[in-house]
């Protein structure tokens, strides 16, 4: 659906509407705040859990797909990012209501001075990672693959990891290192503004889930499907073992090709991103070889978990993808009675807009500084992030396996709520108790489902 900028309702463009985030009814004293120094500006007045989940419930935005998000072409993949452009979202009306003070908005294409999403303590809360993110991740590598160059990427992921108070991650001290396809650090792809935004978000959800991780950044050269894969060998060849890829485009007869040339590395996590156009099916989701992600909506609640998840889905097109593939194999592992080739998600992460995360990105047109931005761009590095958390693959095992091993377990957070369209088989687009598509198997609590 289309709409407008607040205030402006006849104004044209490129604006989506979001619903109403989830109800939440408790709140973290100070969340997605990493340091002291920030804690003074969310310092919490006496509220109830009725007052913020009324607040919280008013969370609506417009926002915009990322400018590498257009369909793309056959043989080309469009990134999975959706930036904020309007409205408040949920943290922002969670802090409101702490605070005692009315939310702030946020303009079109306006910089803020501070973050408008989810940060990293409330991620690592949300997915019971806390400690896991203090104790683990050193030597590990997350690789992210995404298509052209983003020249400021050092200089905001430093300035994200300042912000929460996270160690430095640079080139310097061997942390974080960016390459070309061809491993080189000094022939890179040509800059491109909104690959940068993609980038970001993707570099930020890793010093988000796993801060003590390191991280290889590998930019094809262009968004072909081949370039892409390519760039996930040699990420792999450069030795990571987590490699997250928020990007996808329509399946077709050669994404079993792509299986074999690309994405097929036993002992290494890879993980896709479910697509961002509703109920459907993508590629390289669907490849047999990865974990294919979905989205949810994610908002705190007064339940023992202090959090609450359900299906993101805007409209009937827009929000998570899922579905079954029409050509990729089913792996052994996948058990789901009525699709017989792949099925997607396996698992699933935070990626409505409204609840969305904190991104700094400061690259072209749309790098403003803190953005938030949403998409299964989101929850791809996120689970490949919480795999990293988790140790190092068996050498021969193909990781996305492991969450059905703790299938029904206390390991994941069943969502049983909401659904991402119509479909004739009721679990591939809605949720239920057990497995289905929008969500797989639900979303990590801890690690342990993580882990071989």
């Amino acid at each position: 659906m289309r709409t407008s900028p607040p205030n402006s309702p006849h104004i044209r463009g490129n604006w989506r509407r979001i619903g109403s985030a989830a109800a939440a009814t408790a709140a973290l004293l100070i969340a997605g705040l990493g340091t002291a120094a920030h804690a003074s500006a969310t310092t919490p007045h006496k509220v109830t859990a009725k007052t913020i989940a009324a607040q919280v419930a008013k969370a609506h935005v417009q926002y915009e797909k990322a400018a590498c998000g257009a369909t793309p072409k056959k043989g080309f993949a469009a990134c999975n990012a959706l930036r904020v452009t309007g409205g408040t979202t949920a943290f922002m009306e969670k802090q409101a209501a702490l605070k005692g003070v009315a939310p702030k908005t946020i303009s079109p294409k306006a910089a803020t001075d501070d973050p408008t999403g989810y940060g990293p303590s409330d991620i690592q809360s949300a997915y019971g990672l806390a400690s896991a993110a203090a104790d683990n991740g050193s030597g590990e590598t997350v690789a992210i693959v995404d298509a052209y160059d983003d020249p400021n990427a050092a200089a905001d992921l430093a300035t994200y990891r300042s912000y929460y108070g996270l160690s430095d991650c640079t080139v310097a001290n061997g942390c974080f290192k960016k390459v070309s396809q061809t491993g080189s650090t000094t022939s890179l792809p040509s800059a491109n503004s909104g690959w940068a935004g993609e980038e970001s978000l993707d570099l930020d959800m890793v010093s988000a889930t796993c801060p003590n991780c390191n991280i290889l950044l590998v930019e094809a050269k262009s968004a072909s499907d081949a370039n892409l894969g390519t760039a996930v060998n040699e990420a792999v060849k450069l030795g990571a073992k987590f490699v997250s890829n928020s990007y996808g485009g329509s399946e077709s007869s050669s994404d079993t090709t792509y299986d074999t040339s690309y994405y097929k590395h036993p002992g290494v996590a890879i993980t896709a991103s479910a697509g961002d156009e509703a109920y459907g099916a993508e590629y390289p989701a669907g490849s047999q070889y990865v974990t294919a992600v979905g989205g949810t909506a994610l908002s705190t609640s007064s339940n023992s978990r202090g959090w609450t998840e359900s299906v993101w889905k805007t409209s009937s097109t827009e929000g998570t993808g899922s579905g079954c593939s029409a050509y990729d194999a089913k792996p052994s592992w996948q058990t789901d009675a009525t699709c017989t080739k792949r099925m997607i998600s396996d698992v699933s992460a935070v990626a409505d807009p409204a609840t969305g995360v904190s991104v700094y990105d400061t690259y072209g047109a749309d790098g403003t500084g803190w953005g938030t931005y949403g998409g299964t761009s989101a929850s791809s590095p996120i689970i490949a992030s919480v795999y990293a958390l988790a140790g190092t693959p068996g050498s021969s095992d193909y990781p996305a396996s492991y969450p059905y091993a703790a299938a029904g377990t206390s390991a994941l957070n069943d969502v049983t709520s909401g659904n991402n369209g119509t479909c004739s088989t009721s679990y591939y687009c809605t949720a239920k108790s057990g497995y289905d598509g929008p969500t797989g198997w639900g979303t990590p609590e801890g690690i342990s489902a993580f882990t071989g």
